[in-house]
């Protein structure tokens, strides 16, 4: 298993723990786990955007 796979691993695991232990309800846990990526997507410049595309596009064509 490659690096980011188990990073991205843990935080999956880390955010279904998240969502049975905190008395949230439901819609703000999905808000939380939702928000947090796009909000950092969001905060990258255009051309850090564009890489982050070409790489992803690269290693889907693999």
């Amino acid at each position: 298993m490659s690096k980011n796979a188990k990073i991205a691993a843990g935080g999956v695991a880390i955010g279904i723990i998240l969502l049975i232990l905190l008395p949230f309800p439901f819609w703000a846990n999905l808000l939380i786990v939702l928000g947090v990526p796009a909000a950092a997507y969001l905060t990258l410049d255009p051309s850090q955007r564009r890489r982050l595309r070409r790489v992803s596009r690269k290693e889907l064509g693999r």
